[in-house]
């Protein structure tokens, strides 16, 4: 029953160094090209260049994920990772690194993403048990969480005393800690046809959309997982600027609400992982949201002096994240066929990172013409909104009694 652990749990340390890697490089990244452009156009196309991979290519490379070995897919992009940051640590030490080289590697770590995380989101299924997945996602969200804390004051720290070169060598030593216990260590295969039953690519790129299309109560929480992004994701992006112009304060008090969210989100997730939530799960993730809902409505209505109470808020958001995520992944997890996770998966991250991009065109203007708050205030309404339609629908509340419905055949 232990044994589980060890294996598991072995892969998932080695990712969870190589996640740490990158979030240093990434950081470090970003400090260069702020300091060498000082533009904004360029740091936006940064951005941009890393998440169209994912956005574009994503369902694409479910329905691969799904055809070969789980295990040597995440060998093969942590390695072509390493590869590319080996390759601008070249570049950074010979002197001869322009922007376009950083936007480059950006694209390639975004392919190697767009594979990576549908991947090992997919494998854990058929590693953990299932009434110990929703603890695993905790364990993620909590780790997530610490990321965002830790990865840029060491960043900061490591650049004060390495070269960039340096920091993309951590890179490679950390994506190396993830790529060995991947060689040793066996994931399971969902069931696959036999070589002559294989059906062609895009019969089973197809299938994968029929899947997600026939299942309706699936179909509204992946579409409720986007729209909370493009509600959730402007409103982070948009926080300095609140901290300015609504509290007339500055980086300082910027880093507290930052850290507050942080530590809410690594405290949330500490107790996902420890209580496993509600039994149904369901009604775990759209408690979650209604919580996440009420910490961002409470910031647009927040007075110039509420910044104590702003605190609050965001470590409520952010401890109510995992409450959200969590289930919401071991349910797709438990209940999705092993064979189509990749699909659904890979889906699941093109939305989600579209998203990013979408909601801060729109909440951009917006938050121009009406005020940050007025977006905190329809973001968190809507979110509200959400979790009480999902309460409501019974396609939604009653998901994991609904049996899953087996892979379409090809019309």
């Amino acid at each position: 029953m232990e044994r589980w652990k060890a294996r598991f749990f072995t892969i998932w340390t080695g990712q969870q160094f190589s996640l740490f890697g990158s979030s240093v490089a990434q950081f470090a990244l970003v400090w260069w090209l702020t300091q060498e452009t000082g533009s904004a156009t360029v740091l936006a196309t940064a951005t941009l260049v890393a998440v169209l991979p994912q956005v574009i290519l994503g369902p694409f490379a479910g329905a691969l994920i799904d055809r070969w070995s789980r295990r040597w897919v995440m060998v093969v992009a942590d390695g072509v990772i390493a590869l590319a940051s080996a390759g601008l640590g070249i570049l950074f030490f010979t002197g001869r690194i322009q922007v376009w080289h950083i936007f480059l590697v950006k694209v390639i770590r975004g392919l190697g993403g767009a594979f990576h995380w549908p991947t090992m989101t997919a494998s854990t299924s058929l590693m953990v048990p299932e009434r110990q997945l929703s603890r695993v996602a905790g364990l993620n969200q909590t780790m997530h969480g610490a990321m965002n804390i830790v990865a840029p004051p060491i960043g900061a720290i490591l650049l004060a005393v390495l070269p960039m070169h340096g920091i993309m060598g951590l890179d490679i030593l950390t994506a190396a800690l993830a790529i060995v216990p991947l060689l040793f260590i066996p994931i399971p295969q969902p069931a696959r046809p036999e070589a002559g039953e294989r059906r062609p690519y895009l019969v089973e790129l197809g299938e994968g959309f029929r899947y997600i299309w026939g299942w309706k109560g699936l179909l509204i929480v992946l579409l409720g997982a986007a729209l909370i992004n493009f509600l959730v994701n402007p409103g982070f992006s948009l926080l300095p600027l609140f901290v300015v112009n609504h509290f007339g304060k500055g980086a300082l008090e910027l880093s507290w609400l930052e850290s507050a969210f942080g530590i809410g989100m690594i405290l949330g997730g500490l107790v996902l992982s420890t209580w496993g939530g509600f039994r149904r799960r369901m009604f775990t993730t759209l408690l979650g949201i209604v919580g996440m809902g009420i910490g961002i409505l409470a910031m647009g209505f927040l007075p110039p002096t509420g910044l104590y109470l702003a605190l609050g808020a965001l470590f409520l958001t952010g401890f109510m994240g995992p409450i959200a995520n969590g289930p919401l992944l071991a349910l797709g997890q438990a209940l999705v066929e092993p064979g189509m996770q990749g699909r659904v998966f890979s889906l699941l991250g093109s939305l989600s990172a579209g998203m990013m991009p979408l909601g801060l065109a729109v909440a951009g203007p917006v938050a121009d013409l009406l005020g940050i708050q007025f977006w905190y205030v329809i973001g968190g309404a809507a979110m509200l909104t959400l979790g009480a339609v999902g309460f409501l629908l019974p396609q939604v509340r009653h998901l994991e009694d609904r049996q899953r419905p087996g892979i379409p055949p090809h019309p």
